[in-house]
């Protein structure tokens, strides 16, 4: 097992995307031999991204779309980020007031681009988060972090 990064960018409005990035934050430091850092998408950047050996995306849902904040982070990384062709393993979670998966679709369609792959399901917790919403996003920071430090991802 070597030491792995993985970097958990998200953006929040009311909160509740804060609350299951926190959340999977703690299930990811359950994994000893991954160090995670949790940024808000304003201030992650490229080198953030050269850093992660992974990457776990989450977003409220704006009117079916990701959050503005998480376009703009792609958005200033992506052309940046094109001679390194990261070819990382990702992760997406979604505070949805509505279904979560246009929000899904347009992640995934521009993660292809960078190259970025999907390799865990997106979880999506529609409306008000419950109990429930945070432990699955507790065992979804666990289980990229120990994907990562295991090598099967």
């Amino acid at each position: 097992m070597t030491h792995k990064h993985l970097l958990i960018v998200y953006h929040s409005q009311s909160g509740n995307t804060e609350k299951l990035a926190k959340s999977a934050l703690t299930g990811a430091m359950g994994e000893g031999s991954c160090t995670t850092r949790l940024v808000k998408a304003w201030d992650a950047n490229l080198e953030d991204l050269l850093w992660c050996d992974g990457l776990l995306i989450g977003t409220p849902e704006n009117f079916g779309y990701m959050s503005g904040a998480l376009k703009d982070f792609f958005d200033r990384t992506y052309y940046p980020a094109e001679p390194y062709a990261l070819n990382k393993p990702y992760g997406v979670f979604v505070s949805a007031g509505n279904d979560g998966t246009g929000a899904i679709r347009e992640i995934d369609r521009i993660a292809k681009g960078y190259p970025l792959r999907p390799v865990v399901q997106p979880l999506i917790c529609r409306g008000k988060v419950t109990a429930t919403h945070l432990a699955q996003a507790e065992e979804l920071g666990l289980t990229l972090a120990a994907g990562l430090a295991f090598g099967i991802y």
